[in-house]
């Protein structure tokens, strides 16, 4: 019998495990930027669905979808910054997951229709990838384990209530669809940060990478919708898009996301750190990228009718797009530094403000008018940094070379 034994434990012990290896470095890998290649896809999607349909019910729709899409990304976010995602089993989880992402985002435009089903349990694929994953990786972690256990909780009902949205239509549907995404989103604070762990700086500038993203699409929407040939106007437009599109990356690259990057890493370990992570990046980058793609909308538009005057839809994309980076900005500097860039918050009010003016006017003159104010803030801001600016620019330059 002991023969028999040891011979079964051997044999178990040589059976295949599925196996992770915690990350090491900060800089974010290959197969990380890879992954991110198909969210592209599904902000093009959303971009396109919100084109297809420029009413208030499919702007609404949009946004939903890339609320669950962005979801789904932070949560992978988070992951990645434990395990390292090129060693061990997990490059493979990583590659189904990016599967089931491209299905995911190939149902998009279906979500609220025939491909209802679909996308819920493609979407229940990605998020058990991830929590596979990590339930996996914290093994040995009590405390990780026991968040791990709390998000597996609250993703499991946020899919189980897509399925049910699926059987749904109309006004029922999109409660329901709210009901899962708050469910999803509010399992962190439901359950504790205490027991996550990350890498600070990698966590930043997977961040940041995302939001770069963002902007590219904002960029092909703007080729995209120069769709019957290249006019004067249509020139003009593109440079004023690429020059809105620079402002964008300015307001959040040229110093924001080096001292929000600094202060994660200074935060001290734990739940602090976890909870700063948690609020400004996972939450309050959303009204970031989702700002960044209702401008592609109103980029897209434009760039189709310069001499039209734009719908109301489209014209509360281009500003009210503008508007609600700001706020993300301005909510982004209150949870770090708890400060208010007034500049940047009276901004976000005003165009806001501009929306019913943006329907009275040509498409090229609302692009412009936009363009121009938020390029007097951003010089103004940037002015105003004065020596501050150079001496933190150049300190992380030196640093990132060591």
């Amino acid at each position: 019998m002991c023969e028999i034994s040891a011979g079964m434990e051997t044999a178990s012990s040589r059976r295949p495990r599925l196996t992770t290896s915690l990350r090491e470095g900060e800089r974010v890998t290959p197969l990380e930027l890879f992954f991110d290649l198909v969210f592209v896809l599904a902000i093009t999607q959303c971009t396109a669905l919100m084109s297809h349909h420029p009413t208030w019910e499919g702007l609404a729709q949009a946004i939903l979808v890339l609320a669950l899409l962005w979801w789904a990304w932070t949560a992978y976010a988070w992951l990645t910054s434990v395990v390292d995602p090129e060693e061990g089993s997990v490059r493979l989880v990583m590659f189904a997951a990016m599967a089931a992402l491209l299905v995911l985002a190939l149902c998009l435009p279906g979500a609220f229709g025939n491909l209802a089903l679909t996308f819920a349990i493609a979407y229940g694929v990605v998020r058990g990838a991830h929590i596979g994953l990590f339930l996996i990786a914290s093994r040995d972690d009590p405390q990780l384990r026991s968040s791990v256990d709390g998000i597996a909780i609250s993703s499991g009902v946020a899919v189980i209530l897509l399925v049910g949205a699926s059987l749904l239509d109309g006004i029922a549907q999109a409660a329901v669809w709210l009901l899962a995404i708050g469910l999803d989103m509010i399992g962190p604070y439901l359950f504790g940060a205490e027991g996550w762990r990350l890498v600070p700086n990698h966590f930043a500038e997977r961040h940041g990478l995302i939001v770069i993203i963002a902007l590219g699409e904002s960029i092909v929407a703007s080729g995209v919708g120069a769709e019957v040939g290249v006019s004067v106007g249509e020139v003009v437009a593109a440079i004023l898009g690429m020059a809105l599109a620079a402002c964008i990356w300015w307001a959040y690259f040229d110093v924001v996301a080096i001292v929000s990057a600094r202060r994660l890493s200074e935060a001290p370990e734990g739940r602090v750190r976890n909870e700063l992570a948690r609020d400004s990046y996972s939450y309050i980058h959303f009204l970031m990228v989702a700002g960044i793609v209702l401008v592609a909308l109103g980029l897209k538009k434009t760039l189709a009718h310069v001499t039209d005057h734009l719908d109301w839809v489209p014209a509360f994309a281009l500003l009210g797009g503008v508007a609600v980076y700001l706020l993300g900005l301005v909510a982004f500097r209150w949870r770090h530094v708890h400060t208010v860039n007034r500049r940047r918050l009276v901004l976000a009010l005003v165009c806001l403000a501009l929306v019913p003016l943006g329907v009275e006017v040509p498409a090229l003159a609302a692009l412009a008018g936009v363009t121009l104010l938020l390029t007097g803030v951003i010089a103004y801001d940037t002015l105003g940094y004065g020596e501050g600016r150079q001496r933190l620019r150049h300190e992380t330059v030196s640093q990132s070379h060591r």
